[in-house]
């Protein structure tokens, strides 16, 4: 609770872009997994995209298991039929492979014989569905989806430029595999109302990233002529700006989803909800996470090896090195070591980590972390001078006396300023 207390008082620094090596790893990882089950495990495909008969009936009593038997004797493998147990309109639901019309006949006789069902034309509802139309639906939703991202390429090329819709992509192809990987690690059905989802969430990570990119254009304009941030470091400062931002929006998101998920799917037993929430849920958290960890780390690489972006590294670090050698109290250290510089006058010290990109602000021994008068974040100048002991570079340097109590100093005793009637020549 503190440190959400701290994050939303803006009293709390990130250094996103100097640990990004840290972010791709994780990033890493949870795509291979998810590769890996896409690979081994696969998917449950829905009725609509495999194809086959659904039958629902009222249950009367009767389990799991003799709905099972009844298939089997039916003639019909219980292995390849999926048959779930409603309890909110105590009913069955029993889906089967493509059946023909003489053995959708025989299921929906053995169904009604063994549940006691009177009249099996009004309460058994049998509805059948071709492979040939999943399949339509599929390639429908891959052009869609291949449109959809060649139009977003390019507005963002044209909006911002062309490596930013390169990390907007690569963010967005992470938060594709994490949510179909993980429909395919739970095992939940792949549904007409997923694909919905997907393209949903595709919306959502984009606005995220969008907004967060907007910052970085706003930190960086001007930013050739400067000597006091780095591309990184005012990247990592526009990260920060958006953070509680992008958590409000993602909190306020993930609510009602969450709801849905657990409530609606889990208690109430609404399995078509599941189907909707679980990939909003994944998508609005994943395109949280990719907008702040992957998308704005990936762009700061992308960028490093323009020319502009390296003569602008090199004027700020030979920028910092002449403000040290002239003891202006910032201790540039190229090899990462730590620079702290302590202002104001209630000892409440913040430092500068330059190591990697230089962005990381660390709360100094004996201070709060909170700003202190006359702080900034500018990377130079930390502060305006004060009259109490100043402590730069390490050393404590003594205040200096004013002018007039040098003056005072230099009187003589006993002697009150000039005699009366008396002109200095």
């Amino acid at each position: 609770m503190a440190l959400l207390a701290r994050i939303y008082r803006s009293d709390f620094h990130v250094d996103f872009v100097g640990r990004r090596r840290a972010w791709y790893t994780v990033s890493g990882v949870v795509v291979a997994i998810c590769i890996i089950s896409m690979i081994v495990r696969g998917f449950s495909l829905g009725i609509e995209f495999s194809g086959g008969a659904v039958f629902q009936l009222p249950s009367n009593g009767g389990t799991v298991e003799q709905a099972e038997d009844t298939l089997a004797n039916a003639g019909i493998d219980p292995s390849d039929s999926v048959i779930q147990q409603l309890e909110t309109s105590h009913q069955f639901r029993v889906q089967t492979r493509t059946l023909t019309d003489q053995q959708t006949e025989q299921v929906t006789d053995a169904l009604a014989k063994q549940f006691s069902i009177s009249d099996p034309d009004r309460n058994i509802a049998v509805s059948t569905v071709g492979s040939s139309w999943g399949s339509t639906i599929t390639k429908k939703a891959i052009q869609g989806l291949i449109v959809f991202l060649i139009l977003v390429v390019i507005y963002l090329s044209v909006r911002f430029e062309w490596k930013m819709a390169m990390a907007a992509m690569a963010a967005l192809v992470h938060d594709l595999i994490v949510t179909m990987g993980v429909y395919s690690l739970v095992g939940f059905e792949v549904s007409p109302s997923t694909v919905i989802a997907v393209l949903t969430i595709l919306g959502f990570s984009l606005y995220d990233t969008v907004v967060v990119f907007d910052r970085v254009r706003e930190n960086t304009a001007g930013i050739a002529t400067s000597t006091r941030r780095t591309y990184a470091e005012s990247t990592n400062d526009a990260l920060n700006e958006t953070l509680v931002r992008s958590l409000n929006t993602s909190l306020i998101a993930l609510i009602p989803v969450a709801s849905l998920l657990f409530v609606g799917a889990g208690l109430l037993g609404a399995g078509t909800l599941k189907d909707l929430a679980l990939a909003q849920f994944v998508g609005i958290a994943s395109g949280t996470y990719s907008s702040l960890f992957f998308a704005t780390p990936l762009l700061v690489d992308l960028k490093r090896s323009d020319p502009a972006v390296v003569a602008l590294d090199a004027r700020v670090a030979r920028d910092r090195a002449r403000r040290a050698r002239s003891g202006e109290g910032l201790a540039a250290d190229t090899s990462g070591a730590q620079a702290a510089r302590v202002v104001g006058r209630g000892g409440d010290p913040r430092g500068l980590d330059d190591g990697d990109d230089g962005s990381d602000y660390l709360d100094g021994p004996g201070g709060s972390g909170a700003a202190g008068p006359g702080e900034g974040r500018d990377g130079g100048a930390w502060g305006e001078p004060v009259t109490a002991g100043v402590n730069i570079g390490g050393a404590a340097r003594r205040p200096q006396p004013g002018a007039a109590a040098r003056r005072a100093g230099q009187r003589k005793p006993g002697r009150r300023g000039r005699p009366s009637g008396k002109k200095r020549r």
